[in-house]
């Protein structure tokens, strides 16, 4: 048997279940998910290695119409994950229109083979479903159809058997203990973003960033810290809340989670510092790592 390796990534609107789907396949939780739209800011890469193959996956921002500089740069990791890619899922949810996707899918010109993935299955009777993988089917751009639930894991190992099908023969990409070519500090301080999306309303959470300015393993716990970047001073206000009620929460929560995480005990200390227009400025948008 040769051993297959490629690079399989991940497209779709914004909220289809990208990130969902990433974190199912690879088992872990690397790209960080809120109901909200365009929280995936980065391209994020799951490995998952078997016997006798390995699988780069990308999740890849929502695709959107740019209105900001922060835009424009998630839309060119769209755009690199559409040129190194060996397969492409196509990804949309089950109650979404399936023409205006099919129409954003083709506008992607793909060039690679394509495994259409209608998510959230579990959100239409049975009938509609099949009726609406007919339709799928007879688009006929896609070598496979695939309905899934990435929520409840339903449908994975279809999913795999059609992607491995797929797969160009060659050695690994990575060692093979490797989950993703991420740092520790970028998934802690996505981790933090994630926990922004859930505590605030509105526009908070799209105002924001996150940038770990230490990360230091001590004996006993790992002391980290972080710095939110918002755009206003009014925003600054809502993240502090009153006497300090709404930062603490934030910083509560997401210490928990990156515990879980690195499984180790942690020291959170969380800076809100305001960089106006931080979203349409090259020099901050590179230093925040975009």
């Amino acid at each position: 048997m040769m051993h297959k390796a490629g690079f399989v990534n991940i497209f779709g609107k914004p909220n289809a279940g990208k990130s969902t789907l990433l974190n199912a396949i690879i088992g872990e939780k690397l790209a960080i998910i809120s109901p909200k739209v365009q929280t995936t800011r980065h391209r994020i890469t799951g490995v998952l290695t078997e016997p006798g193959y390995q699988i780069v996956f990308s999740d890849t921002p929502g695709i959107i119409d740019p209105k900001y500089k922060l835009h424009e740069k998630m839309m060119s990791a769209v755009k690199s994950a559409l040129e190194d890619a060996d397969v492409a899922l196509l990804i949309m949810d089950a109650k979404d229109s399936l023409e205006e996707n099919l129409e954003l899918f083709e506008s992607l010109r793909l060039k690679v083979p394509a495994i259409l993935i209608i998510n959230k299955m579990d959100n239409l009777v049975k009938a509609d479903m099949d009726a609406l993988l007919e339709r799928a089917k007879a688009w006929g751009k896609a070598k496979a159809v695939v309905a899934i639930s990435a929520r409840q894991k339903k449908g994975l190992p279809e999913l795999m058997k059609e992607i491995v099908a797929m797969l160009p023969e060659g050695n690994p990409f990575y060692p093979d203990d490797t989950l993703t070519d991420k740092s520790t500090r970028f998934l802690v301080a996505e981790m933090i973003r994630e926990k922004i999306f859930q505590l605030f309303e509105e526009e908070i959470p799209y105002h924001t960033t996150v940038i770990v300015t230490q990360f230091q393993e001590k004996e006993t716990l790992t002391k980290i810290t972080a710095e939110i970047i918002v755009t206003r001073d009014t925003q600054k206000g809502i993240i502090l809340g009153e006497g300090g009620k709404s930062i603490r929460e934030l910083g509560t929560q997401a210490r928990k989670e990156i515990e879980q995480f690195i499984e180790r005990k942690v020291f959170l200390e969380l800076f809100v510092k305001v960089r106006g227009k931080w979203r349409d400025n090259d020099l901050f948008l590179k230093e925040y790592g975009y």
